[in-house]
């Protein structure tokens, strides 16, 4: 017989059972085991040139000829970046790069900035058609430039200087369409209420947009730094006078003379990891940012 309920009573509701985790099925753990393979596989591929170059570099003559071929060296040395620094002005042409890159990081994060603001957040005759030409100049080919921009530049008479090098990559159209793309994420009733207040756009511009938009700066002085320091075929064509060489070019011609290179591969890759050694760096000390604005860039 079933039990019968007083009249009045409240019913007592029966006890939940304990939640069970969901058994995961079988043949998920291969499958992410698989992408683990091969992006373990990838990394190895695209890194392994890299981690050559950087053993080699302090390798000796005679493991750097040895077949097989040595990977770790099993002794250390030194040598290759002290004949480097005899045979080359390194500190010279490090300097050069390191003021034309910085130059042109700096601009690009100032101009590109105000443009993608601009074409962002402010309503204007034109902008549509402004940004289309962003879009327009995104396709053509870099190297199509380069004899208009020498010619420009002769004009001007700034062959052989710093402006020579930095005034034609002030600004790029990737830039402005990261930073258009990443500002229109801000909400549009923040800046409203700014300008309510009394606000102009100035300080809209630098004391409210600047700060929210940090992971597109560093994502944006990573790339433009990359670019600017690995430049070479703009610092070959501007430059004739060697004391403005930028690192790349001067170890490109140290390595094309027998007189001094003298066919030493440790040399070269000692050249060649000081000049991967600062982007390196700059990449780890940007590199929260640099995920975060790739991740977010152009999400509202």
């Amino acid at each position: 017989m079933s039990a019968t309920r007083a009249p009045g009573a409240v019913p007592t509701a029966k006890p939940k059972e304990p939640i069970r985790p969901r058994a995961v099925k079988g043949n998920r753990n291969p499958k992410r085991l698989l992408v683990y393979v091969l992006l373990s596989a990838g990394l190895l591929i695209m890194s392994a040139p890299f981690l050559w170059m950087a053993l080699s570099a302090f390798k000796t003559s005679s493991e750097l000829s040895a077949s097989p071929p040595v990977w770790i060296p099993t002794e250390w040395t030194l040598d290759n970046f002290r004949d480097l620094l005899d045979k080359l002005d390194l500190p010279l042409y490090f300097m050069n790069s390191v003021i034309v890159a910085v130059l042109v990081t700096v601009s690009n994060l100032v101009f590109c900035s105000m443009l993608g603001y601009a074409l962002a957040k402010l309503r204007f005759v034109g902008r549509n058609k402004i940004f289309g030409v962003v879009l327009g100049a995104l396709m053509v080919p870099g190297n199509l430039m380069l004899l208009p921009l020498f010619v420009l530049m002769s004009k001007l008479h700034l062959i052989d200087s710093y402006a020579g090098l930095v005034l034609p990559f002030a600004a790029g159209a990737f830039g402005v369409f990261l930073m258009r793309q990443f500002m229109q994420a801000i909400p549009d009733e923040l800046l409203e209420a700014a300008r309510m207040d009394g606000a102009g756009e100035w300080y809209i511009f630098w004391r409210i947009v600047m700060p929210l938009v940090k992971p597109a700066l560093a994502t944006l002085s990573i790339f433009t730094f990359l670019g600017s320091w690995n430049n070479f075929v703009w610092p070959l064509i501007a430059t004739n006078d060697p004391d403005k060489y930028t690192l790349p070019v001067a170890l490109a011609t140290f390595a094309t003379d027998p007189n001094k290179a003298g066919g030493s591969n440790g040399m070269l890759m000692a050249g060649a990891f000081l000049v991967v050694l600062p982007v390196l760096i700059l990449f780890i000390a940007l590199q929260r940012h640099f995920t975060q604005g790739i991740a977010t860039a152009g999400m509202k």
